[in-house]
């Protein structure tokens, strides 16, 4: 079951060097940062109230996001939606016939489950799903 919008991600060269737009310039709070070994990516929280981005970093030139950056440069990654029963969702999303990313969710940023659908699945978005 759908929740709401969980954060907007965005693909950046460096955290560090992006921090100080989103925290002294849009007035965003730095919650925290962390390394998510599974999606090879260095991520920085921000939040504003109710409303979160994640800025990521590329831990590997060959991972997704570094992949991304080479081909787009930096900007908005994907959109996360907040749900409840992931799996549930999942199936019912590949039984419809909307192409996956992720069959199975894995471990992501604030040991949220997560999982993406593919942009051809979701009219040319990349939408992470997160329990």
């Amino acid at each position: 079951m759908l929740k709401g919008i969980d954060h907007v991600a965005i693909a950046v060269s460096s955290v560090d060097d992006a921090i100080p737009m989103w925290r002294d310039r849009f007035g965003f709070d730095l919650e925290g940062i962390e390394v998510v070994e599974s999606q090879q990516v260095r991520v920085a929280t921000l939040t504003k109230g109710p409303h979160r981005i994640e800025l990521m970093e590329p831990t590997e030139e060959d991972s997704p996001v570094g992949k991304f950056l080479a081909r787009r440069g930096p900007g908005i990654h994907h959109l996360c939606l907040a749900v409840d029963g992931i799996e549930t969702m999942l199936d019912d999303l590949g039984a419809a016939g909307v192409r996956l990313v992720d069959a199975r969710p894995t471990q992501g940023a604030a040991d949220k489950r997560v999982a993406f659908v593919h942009p051809k699945g979701a009219g040319g978005v990349l939408v992470e799903l997160s329990e």
